[in-house]
């Protein structure tokens, strides 16, 4: 069992930039953080592939948010910068989903097993 506690949600202005972090009791093949936006379905943000290293993001994130982890720390953060309105949510960290990149779509929520209990992002304008 992969316990997930994320920290570091806040409000901000449009612009600012925010850091979530999310501490876990052991790493698995994917970590990932996910998002779920006021009136809209949990889509997924970033994504770590842990035999690799690789790193995915959503379209919309490209360019301004960063995954990283910190195994010595046990933690995975989300960098934030350029922080829009439309990224206002509950963030969570995920984790416990199986397979190659080849083969899945890490966006695909149903595939992590375990999750923190989320933090709220909330940007102005």
């Amino acid at each position: 069992q992969v316990q997930l506690v994320e920290s570091g949600g806040g409000s901000v202005q449009a612009g600012g930039s925010l850091r979530l972090s999310c501490t876990y009791t052991y790493s698995t093949k994917w970590m990932a953080w996910f998002r779920l936006p006021p009136g809209k379905e949990r889509e997924g943000v970033a994504a770590l592939y842990t035999s690799s290293g690789r790193l995915y993001y959503a379209d919309s994130v490209k360019g301004r948010f960063t995954i990283s982890q910190d195994n010595a720390k046990n933690m995975v953060y989300l960098q934030m910068n350029s922080l829009k309105p439309e990224d206002t949510a509950m963030y969570y960290c995920a984790a416990g989903a199986d397979g190659s990149p080849y083969l899945i779509n890490w966006a695909e929520a149903f595939r992590y097993k375990y999750w923190g209990q989320g933090t709220q992002v909330t940007v102005s304008s």
